[in-house]
């Protein structure tokens, strides 16, 4: 990643303004938050045209002006003892709006997910999904297909980039038992353990936080090799965990609201900065995010991968920690571009359910077209097609159409017989009719 080019702070660019140019800062309209409508850092706004006669430095100086006036202190300090602080910038509160009615509500939400028989499939490719691209970000190299089939067989990994995915997998599904428990120091220590056991090459540094003896990562450019960012000392470590968890749990001054989705993207941030151990603190850190989106009950976010999204923008995601460091602690950088991921993950899920619900209706289309089953299988297929797994008798049956016993028998067997239904038995006399978890692929295959 490239050098930024380092904005000046506020103090510094007031020093060396001339008082008579302020009157052009307000007439140019300069004085504001989001220049040209986004919240461009000076590494972006260098390069623009400045409105009217004003240079880009004083145009930077308008902007500073006005966000400086609505900035939000956090409890987060750099090691200098500098507070980290974010704005409620306009795009922030639109997307925070649709993130609250999209992920923490259940009205008009698709039937594959509120179904009881079939959400735990689509919890279960949710975390498959996100333990294997939380992994890939980190440099695990196993292909998602080999990964997902290593995880639902229950197969042991063979080499370290199949170890992360299983450890991540694992501290996922083990955040879920954290939700209605306050974040402890110990849990974060437990949490990075499980994501980094058998990973590490000093493996006594799982679950451990630096200290004063370690050696401290740098983050440094491949090219330059200048050094981008120097995480605070390994002496501060502790304190600064404590604290973490403390903002964490929603334990702030009663005059000091964070909104839940930005204090889950704070904690996102907060562990990756402190960068408390040797290796695996980006995924803890993606892992402490999902607990305090899961702990505020944003519950559609057992079913998005975010690091599915940060994959295809790795850069981005990187550079929005730099312009958080570079610019006067200003965290709204980063908080815009988790929103932004955090949106397209949701419409991503949004997409998915649409097509297939697309897809069920039109086989249920074709089956009322061209098939000869009579109205009542046609029912149970419909029925079937929405609830893999659902399980029908013939007395079920029998009731639900008003049908005599024969009747409902013939509907039945013939669908078994037909692959459709799967038969097994309860007791010695009741047969129990199955719908299998492939029965769009099996009527698909009946097709002419």
């Amino acid at each position: 990643m490239k050098p930024l080019a380092k904005p000046k702070t506020l103090a510094e660019l007031v020093a060396a303004f001339r008082n008579e140019r302020f009157p052009k800062l307000i007439e140019a309209g300069a004085v504001t938050p989001l220049p040209n409508g986004k919240y461009h850092h000076w590494d972006k706004l260098r390069h623009l045209k400045p409105p009217a006669d004003i240079s880009n430095a004083e145009w930077w100086l308008g902007v500073k002006l006005a966000r400086s006036n609505m900035r939000r202190t956090l409890p987060l300090k750099d090691a200098a003892g500098l507070p980290f602080s974010y704005m409620m910038a306009d795009p922030v509160q639109e997307m925070l709006h649709h993130i609250d009615q999209k992920a923490a509500g259940r009205i008009e939400l698709a039937e594959e997910v509120t179904n009881s028989e079939t959400r735990d499939r689509y919890i279960m490719n949710s975390l498959i999904e996100e333990a294997i691209t939380s992994s890939q970000l980190e440099g695990a190299s196993t292909s998602r297909v080999v990964a997902s089939d290593m995880i639902r067989s229950g197969r042991k990994p063979t080499d370290r980039s199949e170890q992360m995915i299983v450890n991540n997998y694992v501290a996922i599904v083990e955040i879920r038992n954290l939700i209605d428990k306050s974040l402890k120091p110990q849990d974060v220590l437990n949490l990075h353990e499980t994501i980094t056991e058998d990973t590490l090459d000093n493996p006594a540094s799982a679950g451990r936080l630096q200290t004063p003896d370690d050696v401290r990562v740098s983050v440094v450019d491949n090219a330059s090799h200048q050094v981008l960012y120097t995480p605070p000392p390994a002496a501060q470590l502790p304190s600064r965990l404590a604290q973490m968890c403390r903002f964490a749990s929603g334990d702030l001054p009663k005059n000091k609201f964070t909104h839940p989705i930005i204090r889950a993207i704070v904690l996102h941030f907060w562990l990756a900065h402190d960068h408390p151990f040797e290796d695996g603190n980006g995924r803890t850190a993606r892992a402490l995010f999902y607990w305090c989106m899961l702990s505020s009950r944003y519950w559609l976010f057992e079913y998005v991968s975010i690091s599915t999204i940060l994959k295809g923008a790795y850069a981005k995601y990187g550079k929005s920690y730099l312009y958080t460091e570079s610019d006067e602690n200003d965290l709204t950088y980063f908080i815009i571009y988790q929103l932004e991921v955090m949106t397209r993950a949701i419409k991503s899920l949004e997409a998915h359910l649409a097509k297939k619900v697309s897809q069920i209706k039109e086989v249920e289309n074709q089956l009322r077209a061209g098939s000869n089953f009579n109205h009542r299988q046609l029912a149970i297929l419909s029925h079937a097609l929405r609830n893999p797994k659902a399980e029908y008798t013939i007395r079920s049956h029998q009731r639900s159409h008003r049908v005599a016993y024969a009747t409902a028998s013939a509907d039945l067997m013939r669908l078994a017989d037909e692959g459709l239904l799967d038969r097994s038995r309860s007791g010695k006399k009741t047969h129990i009719f199955i719908a299998p978890a492939d029965i769009q692929r099996r009527l698909q295959d009946q097709e002419p």
